[in-house]
């Protein structure tokens, strides 16, 4: 038996025929489901994909079969694709197969001369196209006449226009068999994420002719706006009859009632009616908003299909809130219903899709969100503008640690190196800044203060816009979409929530990051930089003052200025998450970043600290490293220098005891940055522990802490046990642990990376999404060996990797505590840890009833 003499190759679409989504596609299923809703559905058979294969290879269906799928009704059918996943298209739908000379004499008396002309000619086009692959410019440009086209066609083939119905469906099948497996339909659907081999399934349906006498034509209808979510009833509908054929074509007609002209619901209520109660019952046995396609027939409805509300990612989260609320679908469906990237679109300001785009270059998405601004190209300008009121977007080559502030006054931030973890783009996502990086096709002249895109300049003052979601710089000003933090967007996070078998926690930094972390139902902080709060304009002399005092004494006395301001950040952190957990990690960064590089700045140090200018520049030639990243940073600079995390841990504990003063005390996470050694663990505890005790007698005052290692080296990773020994909790620094464990800076990364993944070398980015391989084979073996020493031990993840859904679901299947991640990506997370947690529940369930059985 072939694929074509399988008696289930082509089969009847009835309410109880064998219609199977894998054999013969998604547009088969949704029709056998309007078939059983009893809705007025043509006749209509679903050929599968191995006959589709079949077809594609050279064999043709036997001629009864053929002439039994296209006797019926006018002789007329229509074939459509009718893939596994709607989401990986199809070859065209084509009208009116089996129209020929006998056939459009039938019509001339029942539809009338111009209509089926208008039929005829429909199709010969499509046929001389898509079938005989004919040049399309001689058949859209035959004036509309018939017996041009035929004409054409006759000269063409050398041959009359096929007159043979069962031939004419049988080419029109290995046409759209062998379209779908061309090389161009196989990129785009792989690019939709489609397998190499995804099958396709055909639907042959009698035709609902949508021209002739009466109230006929043809339309679509749906219940929601598919770009706001809301309620509503939109659509279309083209009317078409016989005198208006004659003289104009065809006669847009509005669906509902419209004071601009005749509507639908006008010309023919009780068809209207019936498709708004159609369109009700699609939703609640479809369990999904559907547009549903019709045909009206001198006022006799034919529904021909429905598919799917195209939705924006605002709409699809209230459409499946709305559906859950009515109690269509369950609360957990609704969460396993949006995509969580899809969130990020709901927290900024985003391009409004109808806008033009004078799109001038890409880079990488760094952040997502959209804002229009002045070019700056300095960090002081763009305070400047923000004083003045000024909305300006930020351009550097690459940031440092300095231009922080310069971020916060920005709109936006555009660079033109660096990759998904480079400084600017893991700031931008944490105060949720629409950011661009590694755009290597702009250039910028920092003495010219120009920026060359798209072969045009644009000079300092001059607006651009900054598209984060998409990664395109635009000229000019582009029109805005608001945010759409609403009732529905609060209430599908509540319902994820209840889901959720990992807790989500923020980076934050600030008392502004903190509050953000709360909007978005944050579990605590899970990662405090503290090193970001000394580039404040006061706070950086002291710190410079620290860095060129030769003596302990010394450097605790400059220290000591920077002890009140520390203690408050501590403090307004501690009350503004309200009892929730705070982690702090110590001072990590080389002490070059708190200094100037240019002569310039070196000068201006020189006069502040009145000492030559000489030993201002030996001492930052000294400071400075081959490799900063690997040099005098994290733990290290806290055992050499030990003053600093002295300062800070005195700062955290009198922060605590003012903050417990508000409420329950409150318990800080403090934790020593890029540990490799258990030694290390146990010198800095030490010191941590004496400043407990000596800031305990002095203020008489009890409290505890919790004292944790950040996990960034692979050595501590597989060190993890001795380390738990001294630890309370383990947190995994995945952007620092992927960069040392394949040896790439991030910042640099950006540059080669598209390349090797374009050729394979890497699956995806390692800094986008984590590397469960290689960098997720430590943190398991980190973690496994951690609680072997330390059962009850914390185990997090506080990398960007913290807010990235595939890594979020590979920390869960783990058994890590919490993930923390930007404050703005919180949300994403929350969405995506309950997906997950939802997906293994089910798994669990299944593995229960196979066990039992």
């Amino acid at each position: 038996m072939t694929a074509l003499t399988d008696p289930d190759a082509i089969v009847e679409i009835t309410p109880k025929a064998g219609v199977q989504v894998a054999r013969h596609g998604w547009r088969a299923k949704c029709l056998q489901r309007l078939v059983r809703m009893d809705l007025p559905v043509p006749t209509s058979f679903a050929i599968s994909a191995e006959a589709v294969r079949a077809i594609a290879a050279g064999q043709t269906p036997d001629r009864q079969s053929l002439s039994r799928l296209i006797e019926r009704a006018e002789g007329l059918v229509s074939v459509r694709p009718s893939a596994a996943n709607p989401a990986w298209g199809g070859p065209g739908t084509v009208l009116n197969v089996g129209i020929t000379n006998a056939c459009h004499s039938r019509l001339v008396q029942t539809r009338g001369k111009a209509a089926a002309d208008a039929i005829y000619l429909g199709f010969v086009q499509s046929y001389a196209i898509h079938v005989a692959r004919l040049d399309p410019e001689m058949f859209s440009d035959s004036g509309g006449d018939l017996e041009t086209a035929l004409r054409a066609y006759e000269s063409e083939t050398d041959e009359e226009f096929p007159q043979d119905p069962a031939r004419q469906l049988a080419e029109v099948l290995r046409s759209m068999a062998r379209a779908w497996d061309g090389p161009t339909a196989r990129l785009l659907r792989q690019a939709k994420g489609a397998p190499a081999q995804a099958p396709l399934g055909l639907i042959v349906q009698d035709m609902a002719l949508a021209i002739g006498p009466g109230v006929t034509g043809s339309g679509s209808i749906q219940l929601v706006d598919g770009g706001t979510g809301m309620p509503g009833i939109t659509g279309r509908f083209r009317g078409q009859t016989q005198g208006r054929a004659e003289r104009e074509g065809t006669e847009t007609l509005y669906l509902t009632r419209d004071p601009r002209g005749p509507s639908l619901e006008e010309a023919a209520p009780e068809v209207f009616a019936d498709l708004v109660r159609y369109g009700v019952a699609c939703r609640e046995r479809l369990r999904e908003e559907m547009q549903v396609e019709f045909v009206v027939s001198d006022s006799r409805l034919s529904i021909i299909d429905a598919v799917r509300v195209q939705r924006s990612s605002r709409a699809a989260v209230r459409i499946a809130v709305s559906l859950a609320r009515d109690g269509i679908i369950p609360e957990p469906e609704a969460v396993m219903r949006i995509e969580p990237r899809a969130l990020s679109d709901l927290l900024h300001h985003q391009i409004d899709p109808a806008a033009p785009r004078d799109i001038l270059a890409r880079g990488i998405n760094a952040s997502p969100g959209a804002a229009t601004g002045q070019i700056v190209f300095t960090a002081a300008a763009a305070q400047a503008a923000e004083a003045r009121g000024e909305r300006c977007v930020l351009v550097r080559r690459e940031t440092v640690p300095e231009d922080v502030r310069g971020m916060h006054a920005a709109a936006a931030v555009l660079t033109e190196r660096g990759g998904m973890t480079s400084h600017a783009a893991v700031i931008a996502r944490g105060i949720g800044l629409p950011c661009i990086v590694g755009a290597s096709a702009i250039s910028i002249d920092t003495r010219a203060r120009t920026m060359t895109a798209g072969g045009r300049i644009f000079r300092e003052g001059e607006r651009i816009t900054i598209d984060g979601t998409s990664g395109e710089i635009l000229a000019g000003e582009a029109a805005m979409l608001e945010p759409a933090l609403d009732d529905s967007f609060t209430q599908l996070l509540d319902w994820a929530d209840d889901s959720c078998g990992i807790r989500i926690r923020a980076n934050a930094d600030t008392p502004e990051d903190a509050r953000t972390a709360r909007m978005f139902k944050a579990q605590g902080i899970g990662l405090c930089r503290t090193e970001h709060m000394f580039f404040d304009d006061e706070r950086l002399p002291a710190m410079r003052e620290m860095i060129f005092a030769d003596k302990p004494e010394d450097r605790r006395l400059s220290l000591e200025r920077l002890l009140p301001m520390q203690r408050g950040d501590f403090a307004a952190l501690f009350e503004i998450m309200a009892g929730l957990p705070v982690t702090i990690r110590l001072f990590d960064p080389p002490l070059h970043e708190f200094l100037p590089h240019d002569r310039e700045g070196m000068r201006e140090l020189a006069e502040s600290l009145d000492l030559p200018l000489s030993d201002v520049t030996r001492r930052v030639e000294a400071l400075s490293e081959f490799n900063p990243m690997l040099g005098m940073r994290g733990v290290r600079l806290g055992i050499t220098v030990p003053e600093i995390y002295d300062m800070q841990a005195r700062a955290i504990f009198e922060a605590t005891i003012l903050a417990s003063h508000n409420g329950d005390p409150v318990v800080p996470e403090i934790m020593i940055p890029l540990v490799s050694a258990r030694r290390e663990v146990e010198l800095v505890k030490n010191r941590i522990d004496a400043v407990a005790a000596a800031v305990r007698n002095e203020t008489r005052k009890d409290f505890t802490y919790r004292l944790g290692v950040m996990v960034e080296t692979p050595r501590a990773a597989l060190r993890a046990g001795e380390i738990a020994e001294h630890a309370a909790f383990l947190s995994f620094g995945t952007n620092d642990l992927t960069q040392m464990t394949y040896g790439l800076s991030r910042d640099d990364a950006g540059r080669f990376m598209g390349a090797y993944v374009g050729q394979g070398v890497y699956d995806e980015d390692p800094f986008h999404i984590l590397d469960r391989d290689g960098v997720g084979e430590l943190v398991a073996i980190g973690t496994e060996r951690a609680r072997s020493h330390a059962p009850g031990i914390t185990i997090s993840v506080c990398g960007e990797h913290g807010g990235n859904p595939e890594s979020i679901a590979f920390c869960l299947r783990t058994g890590v505590n919490y993930v923390s991640c930007s404050p703005f990506r919180v949300p994403v997370a929350r969405l995506a840890a309950a997906q997950e947690s939802i997906l293994m529940a089910r798994e669990s369930l299944i593995e229960d009833i196979a066990t039992k059985s």
